[in-house]
């Protein structure tokens, strides 16, 4: 968390919407440990990772729609998952992500 800090403070003062996404849970081998965080802003910059760039794409889809429902939830990835696998998570883990907006 600490290494999108500086992001996250640019963003707040300019006034954007932030999604935080972290890993809460591995099953089997995963790119990032519980706890790696990423944020993503209204215009889809993105600070962090939280799999090494397996996944980020689709979180960062993941991520603008929650901005607009206002919702949190749990997004899984895994090698058996055909969308994983398209999006290029190979590493033959699951990985669970808890994804809210960042509320000031």
């Amino acid at each position: 968390m600490r290494e999108i800090l500086g992001d996250l403070e640019k963003w707040r003062s300019a006034g954007k919407q932030i999604v935080i996404a972290r890993v809460v849970d591995l099953e089997g081998s995963g790119p990032r440990e519980p706890g790696a965080s990423m944020a993503v802003n209204e215009d889809g910059e993105v600070a962090g990772s939280v799999s090494g760039g397996c996944v980020e794409g689709a979180v960062v889809s993941e991520a603008l729609q929650i901005m607009e429902s206002k919702d949190r939830r749990i997004v899984t990835f895994g090698y058996s998952d055909d969308e994983a696998f398209a999006v290029g998570l190979t590493c033959g883990g699951t990985i669970h992500l808890f994804l809210e907006p960042l509320d000031w």
